[in-house]
């Protein structure tokens, strides 16, 4: 089985998180999947961005949640970048996408999109949420979805099977062994993240886990060698 590589937030490590310049580096440095993270703005609109404010990604400050596209628009999300929309990524790059709803109010927007576009073979959609996988799930027909998790124990397994993801992402620095078996009989897959140092890819390779998100498209070369 190939281990796949994807790409944090594009490749975060080297270019300015969610946006169109991130997306199109991690494509052309061949990694597997791209990541990206999703939020409704104030008018409803797919916005890419990952805190649910603006203060730490733009020149701007406030929630989301309560600036229009437009007023999203008028800000520097670095290096001159914009903000940008889901449907603008999906043209922006061809690669494989993981999205992941950050707002589960964004589940029902995502899943309009995704069925207009015919794009359940190509877009996973994961969150943290379990609800927000459950919710997503009968609405795009076939859609491939993950639950993610930072602090969890072997419960993650149970949460997973029953939100109906086929898929768990977890922070490494909580894996275990017993963890990784119990989702294997479970038949789920198993990412691990953030993967950017070549010990932390030892490990995740060592646990026999399908692939890393990574903020460093040099994992993506390595990771072939490393067993």
């Amino acid at each position: 089985m190939n281990f796949l590589t994807i790409g944090h937030r594009g490749i975060m490590g080297v270019e300015p998180e969610n946006t169109l310049r991130s997306f199109v580096a991690a494509q052309e440095a061949g990694l597997d999947a791209i990541e990206l993270d999703l939020h409704l703005s104030k008018d409803g609109a797919l916005v890419v961005m990952h805190d649910t404010d603006v203060d730490r990604t733009t020149d701007g400050t406030g929630p989301i949640a309560e600036k229009t596209l437009a007023e999203l628009r008028a800000l520097d999300a670095g290096r001159g970048e914009r903000v940008p929309v889901f449907e603008e990524v999906l043209e922006a790059v061809q690669s494989p996408l993981q999205a992941e709803i950050k707002d589960v109010q964004a589940a029902r927007a995502l899943a309009e999109v995704m069925n207009e576009r015919g794009l359940a073979g190509r877009v996973e959609v994961s969150s943290f949420h379990d609800e927000a996988i459950a919710e997503i799930k009968p609405l795009v027909p076939g859609v491939r979805t993950a639950l993610i998790a930072s602090r969890y124990g072997t419960d993650i397994v149970d949460r997973a099977v029953e939100a109906g993801a086929e898929t768990v992402c977890l922070n490494i620095r909580r894996l275990t062994l017993e963890i990784v078996e119990r989702a294997r009989k479970a038949d789920l897959r198993i990412i691990g993240w953030v993967v950017n140092t070549q010990d932390q890819l030892r490990l995740v390779r060592a646990f026999g886990l399908d692939g890393a998100t990574t903020d460093h498209p040099d994992i993506k070369r390595t990771g072939r060698f490393t067993a």
